[in-house]
């Protein structure tokens, strides 16, 4: 299946949640609206309202009734962009001019701050304690994340599970969260709403590791992102953190000074260096792995097109080729 296909099975449900962010997003102050309309044109995969819609069809629910859990799981995300590009001075995302870089840092930070507070305002009107509190821990989980991944840049000691612990806060707990409410709105047993939280935190770990490959292999016009932009803010990710375990010694300096200044200078012996020492076979490996987790997960879900759709969306997520 193809993502296109995995969509094709709810296309309904996701029209019923592009819809919801169109509506919520919308505000009385103006630069609120013209911020969110900059944000809704700028696509992306969404992902994650598409594993919530999924989870919820797969446990036997019209997955429409959850277009706004979706919306919400789309808001936390997309606020967590709108501030991580103002910390990193990002100025593209996707091939575009990001928020900050078209309307400010403090019009991108306030508006992610409306963003946040709508996903909240959302949640109450769900009516279910259990979402609340499991998306209140999550969006807490996230903020310890971001506080990490800081205290991890130009920090070329940053181990291998420093890095994981990362990107499980900041990327997977989301995916999480969503696969999770799905089932609690569903009145789904704990067996398979705990299952559905173990696949969607596989999942968002599988995307997260071929993400920071791709960092140094894919094609910048595709992308949206110029190779080696996690490098220049000093992000030690899997491929280098393998490449400095097993680099020699030169390459070990020269890799470390690169983390520490965020220097592209030597971007090219950095990549010929992961390459020698299989930095993103390595990645990609521990990618494909939390993807057959992710599906090992699945088995307590009834069998159905859209469990396949699930199964279909781990291998995407473990590749993102499909």
């Amino acid at each position: 299946m193809t993502l296109d296909d995995i969509r094709s099975l709810v296309r309904p449900e996701l029209a019923a949640v592009d819809a919801a962010i169109r509506a919520q997003l919308h505000s009385t102050v103006p630069l609120v609206d013209q911020v969110a309309e900059h944000i809704i044109a700028g696509g992306g995969k969404r992902l994650r309202p598409l594993l919530v819609v999924l989870a919820a069809r797969a446990c036997g629910a019209d997955g429409a009734q959850y277009a706004t859990a979706a919306a919400v799981i789309e808001f936390i995300h997309t606020a967590t962009l709108l501030h991580d590009d103002v910390v990193d001075g990002s100025s593209k995302r996707r091939g575009r001019d990001t928020a900050n870089e078209v309307f400010g840092n403090e019009a991108s930070v306030l508006v992610g701050d409306f963003v946040y507070s709508r996903a909240f305002q959302m949640m109450a009107a769900l009516g279910s304690q259990r979402v609340i509190e499991i998306m209140a821990d999550t969006t807490n989980v996230i903020a310890e994340g971001e506080v990490l991944q800081l205290m991890n840049a130009h920090d070329p000691d940053t181990g291998e599970q420093r890095y994981l612990e990362v990107i499980y806060r900041k990327t997977a707990r989301l995916f999480e969260a969503g696969a999770q409410i799905a089932a609690v709105l569903a009145g789904q047993s704990a067996t398979v709403e705990q299952a559905l939280a173990d696949y969607g935190r596989h999942l968002g770990m599988a995307y997260q590791l071929i993400d920071d490959v791709l960092d140094y292999r894919s094609d910048p016009a595709t992308r949206g992102k110029n190779l080696g932009d996690d490098l220049a803010e000093g992000k030690p990710t899997l491929p280098i953190i393998h490449a400095l375990r097993n680099g020699t010694a030169q390459e070990k300096d020269t890799i470390r000074r690169a983390i520490e200044a965020g220097d592209l200078s030597k971007l090219q012996p950095i990549i010929d260096a992961i390459d020698r020492t299989g930095g993103l076979d390595y990645a990609t490996r521990v990618a494909q792995n939390e993807g057959e987790l992710a599906l090992i997960a699945l088995a307590p879900v009834p069998e159905s097109q859209f469990r396949m759709g699930l199964a279909a969306l781990a291998r995407f997520a473990a590749s993102h080729t499909i």
